[in-house]
């Protein structure tokens, strides 16, 4: 049993889109990444996934309707649900998800990582 410093494990990597796990529990990942710039329109079929934000400002796009999600506050998305991530600029963000997320959820293609590095 270790304590896990965020700022710690931000400083550890400088690219973006590119989740890392930090911490595993009851089948659910904890998980950091930068975020820079728009994603793409994509959904998870059966996990729901929640961003806290730790630094910066995430725009969680919906087909109806766009939530600003600022530090120290947390977006939980449904499964099913279409959405797409814009960070205008560098936005680092935690993640917790079930250990089957895929990044990319319902999409397949050069952002998607089906391996996550342990940091």
């Amino acid at each position: 049993m270790e304590k896990i410093s965020l700022k710690e494990k931000f400083a550890r990597f400088s690219d973006h889109w590119n989740p890392r796990i930090v911490g595993e529990l009851n089948g659910q990942q904890v998980k950091v990444t930068k975020l820079k710039g728009e994603f793409f329109w994509h959904h998870h079929e059966y996990e729901d996934e929640l961003f806290l934000i730790i630094k910066g400002k995430l725009k969680m796009a919906f087909r109806d309707k766009t939530v600003e999600v600022g530090e120290g506050e947390f977006i939980i998305v449904p499964h099913g649900v279409e959405h797409k991530p814009i960070a205008e600029e560098e936005v680092e963000v935690l993640l917790f998800e079930p250990a089957s997320t895929l990044n990319t959820g319902n999409i397949i293609n050069d952002r998607t990582k089906r391996v996550l590095d342990k940091i």
